[in-house]
Parts: C-alpha cells; structure tokens; sequence
C-alpha cells in the first residue's frame, strides 16, 4: 500500500486541492510560503502522535467567501487515500492494517481516513446569528476566535466519511511517521545513550550478528543471545565487587549515620548492593568520529550538515527497528513513513546528492516505504526524476498543485521531450521550477545580459521573480510543456520565449538553406526561397495563453547581436575586448555618427567576400530601404560577423553594468533595449 492521495479543505494555504503522490520518494518543491511545510503537516495530523490534533484559528484558509461564512461554521476536512501498492502481497499485513478503512473492495483497493475539525451543530445556529449581520470576513473570523474557537473539535474517520466512524488509534500507530523538520537540533537529539532513540537502536542492533544468523534456528538464537547476557552480568558484577570492596571503610562511615539517627531501630541496616544491565550502559556509549590517523573527536565538531546526515542514519535505524516483528511482535510498524523539510537548510550540495541517494537505497531495501520531502534546492531537483516531482505554486492567493512528470504524455514527441528536459534539468534550469514567471532564451548571450537590460528599462527581474533560462538552442517545446496551462499537470505561470527570427534562403536550382541578411530576404523571389524562424509563431498573439513568443522586426531584424547594433548603431561600448575587427566596426560608427554617406561606409569595409556580399546586398536595386537603414544594416552585419558569444557578453554585461552605474553623470551613454525584448520584460513582469 502507499499513500496515494490527499484531498484538503480549507487547511491555512491550501483552499480546496487534491494531490497525487508516487510509491516510494515525494519531492515537493515550490519557492518560500508555496505551502510545502502545510502539506507534510497534513500527513502528520493523521500518524504523528506527538502532533497536536486540536487547531487553532490561524490554521483555517482564511479566504473563504463571506456569503460561505454565514451560511455556517467554517470546518477544515483533509481526506487521505490509500492504495494498494503495485505487486503487493494481499497476504501481507498492509491489508488486515487497513481492512476497515477501505472504500474500494476490487483490485487496486482504496482506503480512506478523513480529519475533520469542525463546530458541533448544536452551536451552529448560535453561530449563524451572531454573524449574520457583520460586514466583512475580518469581523467573522474575530468572532469564531473570541466566541467558539474553544467549542471545536477534531475527529478522524475511516472508511467513508459519511459513515463517521473513528478510526482506532491501534491502527493507525501501525504507521511509523518520522518527521525532521526545517528548524532542527541534531546535536540536542543524537549523540548519547541517554537518548530514547538511540537506547532502542543499540537495544536492537545488540548481538546483531546472532541475530541476524538465519542458519541458527529461533531457539538457537535465542540462547545465545541469553548466554551472553548471562556472562555480561557476571563481568559486570566482578567490577561492582571491585567497587565494594573500595568502599568497605568509606561505606562504614556513610551508614554511621543511619545508626545515630535511630534508622537501624528494627535490627535493619541500610547497605548498597545493585548489578549493571546492558541498558543502563547504553547511557555511558557515545557517538564520536575516529579517523584512519586513529583519533578520536566528539561527533559535536563535526559540522552541522555532516552531523544532519548521520541523524537521518540513526533514524532509518530506528524505523528498522519499529518495522521488525520478531523483535516488537504485534507492537511492531508496518508501514514506515519518513518526512523531511529541506535537507538543503544544512547540506552542501553534493551532500544533497548523497542524501537522495542513500535515501532511493532504504526505500528499495524497504526500510522506508514512502518518503516525503520539501525542498527550494535547485541541487535537489537536477537529480531526481521529474516523476518524483510534486510542485507547489500560487496562483493568485491560493495554492495549486502541478506534476511535471505528468506534463508529458505517452506519445512519442512527449517522450522525447520528456527526455530531454530530464536530461538538461540541471541546477541552473532547475530554477524555472521555482520561480514564478520564467523566460527562455536560446543562448548564453541573451541569459547574462537580460537582466541588465530589464535594469536600464526600470525593472527588475529579480524582484518580480523572474528565472531566465537558456535552454541552449531552439529547444523550447521541451520545456514548454512543463508550464501549457491547458495542460492540468502543467505549471500555470507566464513563459516569454526570445527567439530570433533567423532569416534564411536556398537556391531554386537545389542546395540547402543558409543565412541572409535582412536586406537580401525576398529579393530575388525569382532566383532563391526564402524562409523565417516560425517555431513558436503560434504563441506570437496568443492572448489566451500564459506561453508568449517574441521575436525580432519581420523586415530589418535578424538575431540577438545584430539588433543590439540596429538599436544602438554607433554606441561604442558595445564594442568589447574580444570582439575581433573592433577598429574596423569603431571607424565605422565613427562614419555613422558623423553623418556620413553609405559610399564612406562601404570605403572603411575590409576586403573579403562577406563584405563584398554586404555591399552587393545593400547596392542592389530592389531594396527599397532608407539610406539610414542601409548604414544601421551595415555596422550590424559585420557587427555580428566579428562577435563571439559567450566572452563577449561577459564582457558587454560588465560594460553595461558600469555604464548604468554612471547614469546622471556626463560619463553615461543612451542604450536603447531592442524593441522584441522590451516587450517580453514588460509582458511577463506585468
């Protein structure tokens, strides 16, 4: 069996969601206050014990309607299904465990617990009256927290709710729910035998090796467990009789005073006498590191995240334990459930990993049946499957729920995409999974300067929580249909895509497609067939959608680079130190802000065949474009003939960067952001 579901109503951020979850490992993601700490405390409500089942006011979703308000009490509910595992053993004990809380009798069975916290309908109309005539929410909820807050109460039900049966708590402490939440102590909660936890693991793991000998029989292992705990008390009592005779004429002088104080009266004598159990030493053990140079440190100097590792080890110890039954007998778990909030809050990076992986191990041993974990980490997410993904995102005030493995169908294309979005989710992509607004863009180029350029419009992207993602090429629908709404699965948040629009022609006679400039497209119709980037048209105009294209000008644009010269023809700056024929392209914008004439331009042009395609392009006779236009084309061609990519836009961040920094001073130059993206920074941040 594994839990499979949870429906949720009205509990803090959550209005009215239902939630899938996996067999095995839950990793639910989502950024701050998605609601990920309130989903695992829905779980600890039902098979916590030390969680406190009676709320509060501040625990009720507080956006419910007014109009619902009146009508009467406001009540949390949370359903919880579950079902039957695949290839589970119908003999096993995870069926009797649930026998009377199922609602499904064919294969796959269901089960159904449901918590409800709720008014008693005998103060229902009480409370009717009193909130009949308030004007606003606030007002009700003031009131339910002064007047009838202290007369609600929670029950849990199995089986169909309707039906409001309690279930009995023999049941449900059959689950074994572990929970290690974000603001943790390891150091206060491990580490000695004094510690209930770890007096159980040692108790267990005791004489291991006997126990765990399968050719030994039952009895067999049974004496000789027995046998050693016999010759321990022997050994132990030699060294209590050693402390006695220490204490023969000191002890003489402790129980002089019984005598004097009369407490002898009855011909009794008061003495020490006692022996050591192997549980009384487990408080003397404790957890230290040795090194292979053979010293020995507390575990306290380790650091905290190395130390949140090794709790979470002793841990799945203890759910071994409570899972055994020759060990616990009827008391013994049966289905061990493991929670944890952000292992990143104390783990490196590469600590992460190591905890994901050690974590799949217990759960294909079976020492963990089902695991549940909330994480902001990038880290995290570039490791597992995006099937184990479960991501919690706001849309609007209240909570929603999106399953990225499930974005993608059964059919072919979809598992292509699947594929390669699994295979590129790295760290830094990762990102778009937890931001709440995202941009694509197809190069490294366009990735480090976005954000610039949305600082000289006035924006910025890191305050309205937008991730711009290089998805590394024209790759978009891959990761598009991660975010289609018209996908239930998918994240429902905005995606602007910059794409460029990449002109191209081919000869009629044959051959293949190759870049052109603007000013060649659809000139010779007669001799060459043209074409555009159209990938994403049908998200160009799509106002419905939450997916949106931008693209450069259809008639003068090209790509990144070259528009950024076509915007900004003669400023310098862009001109970095890696930029090859930089004094050819600075003499140039030199030719442009003079005023000077094309023929001037064409004159400072090195000699070489593209150039001599520049010319010939911009001379020919059916381009109907102003002088001025020609000249922007000009720079902007070998502009983005003589760039790199990556160097280059570092280099250009950092000029923009500080050209910004000047701004208001007579050091700062005009940059105009290129019209397309202009656009997708004001759409998607709006």
């Amino acid at each position: 069996m594994y839990i499979s579901k949870i429906h949720i109503k009205n509990y803090r951020s959550f209005d009215d969601v239902e939630i899938e979850f996996n067999e095995g490992v839950n990793v639910i993601i989502g950024h701050n206050n998605a609601g990920k700490s309130n989903l695992i405390k829905t779980l600890a409500l039902f098979f916590d014990s030390d969680m406190k089942k009676q709320l509060e006011i501040d625990d009720f979703n507080k956006y419910i309607l007014i109009d619902q308000l009146k009508l009467g009490a406001p009540k949390i509910s949370i359903e919880l299904t579950i079902s039957e595992s695949k290839n589970e053993d119908l003999m096993s004990d995870d069926l009797v465990t649930v026998s009377n809380w199922l609602v499904k009798l064919e294969r796959p069975y269901e089960a159904k617990l449901t918590y409800e916290y709720y008014l008693n309908t005998k103060y229902n109309e009480r409370y009717k009256e009193r909130v009949k005539n308030l004007k606003n929410s606030e007002e009700i909820w003031k009131v339910i927290k002064e007047d009838f807050i202290r007369l609600y109460k929670y029950k849990i039900f199995c089986g169909k709710a309707d039906n409001q049966i309690s279930v009995d708590s023999e049941s449900l402490q059959k689950f074994d729910f572990q929970y290690l939440n974000a603001v943790r102590d390891v150091e206060r909660d491990m580490f000695t035998g004094k510690n209930t936890m770890l007096k159980s693991v040692f108790d267990f793991f005791m004489d291991y090796e006997v126990k765990s000998n399968t050719i030994l029989s039952e009895e067999q292992r049974k004496e000789e467990i027995k046998s050693r705990r016999h010759q321990f008390l022997k050994d132990s009592s030699s060294i209590l009789q050693k402390l006695q005779g220490r204490m023969i004429e000191g002890k003489k002088q402790i129980l002089s005073y019984s005598n004097e104080i009369g407490a002898s009266f009855d011909k009794s004598n008061p003495n020490f006498d006692g022996e050591i159990s192997e549980i009384e030493l487990y408080s003397a053990l404790k957890l230290i590191v040795e090194y292979e140079t053979g010293i020995k440190m507390p575990v306290s100097n380790n650091g905290l995240g190395y130390n949140n590792l090794i709790f979470m080890s002793l841990l799945l110890s203890k759910m071994q334990v409570n899972s055994d039954g020759e060990y616990l007998g009827s008391n013994a778990k049966v289905f061990p459930i493991l929670a944890i909030e952000e292992p990143e809050a104390h783990l490196h990076p590469s600590m992460q990993f190591q905890f994901l992986r050690f974590l799949n191990k217990n759960i294909d041993d079976n020492r963990v049946r089902q695991a549940f974990i909330t994480t902001h980490s990038t880290n995290i997410t570039s490791v597992i499957s995006l099937d184990q993904m479960i991501c919690l995102y706001k849309n609007t005030i209240n909570n929603r729920v999106a399953y990225p493995g499930k974005a993608f169908n059964d059919e072919d294309k979809d598992k292509k995409s699947k594929k390669y979005v699994q295979r590129f989710l790295d760290a830094t992509k990762s990102d778009m999974l937890f931001a709440d607004k995202v941009i694509l863009v197809e190069g490294i180029a366009e990735q480090l300067l976005l954000s610039i350029f949305a600082d000289y419009m006035g924006i910025s992207l890191e305050e309205n929580h937008v991730a711009v993602i290089n998805v590394g090429g024209r790759y978009f629908e891959h990761f598009l249909k991660l975010f289609d709404n018209k996908n239930s699965n998918a994240i429902d948040r905005k995606v602007a895509c910059i794409t460029d629009r990449d002109p191209e022609r081919k000869e009629l006679s044959g051959g293949k497609y190759g870049k052109t400039y603007p000013f060649e497209y659809n000139i010779d119709s007669s001799k060459y067939e043209y074409k555009q980037n159209t990938y994403l048209d049908k998200y160009l105009k799509a106002a419905d959608s939450n997916i949106r294209t931008f693209t450069q000008d259809e008639k003068f644009g090209k790509t990144f680079e070259y528009d950024l010269v076509l915007y900004n023809t003669g400023l310098k700056i862009l001109l970095t130190d890696s930029i090859s024929n930089k004094e050819e392209l600075g003499n140039l914008m030199d030719c442009y802000n003079n005023g000077e004439s094309i023929e001037n331009l064409k004159l400072l042009l090195h000699k070489s065949d593209e150039n001599e395609r520049i010319i010939s392009g911009i001379d020919d006779e059916k381009l109907d474009w102003s002088d001025n236009d020609k000249k922007k084309a000009i720079i902007a061609s070998r502009y983005l003939n003589s760039v790199g990519k990556g160097e280059n836009a570092l280099e250009l961040a950092y000029a923009l960067k500080n050209n910004l920094d000047n701004k208001d001073t007579e050091e700062y130059y005009d940059f105009i952001v290129p019209e397309y993206i202009q656009e997708a920074i004001r759409w998607v941040c709006k």
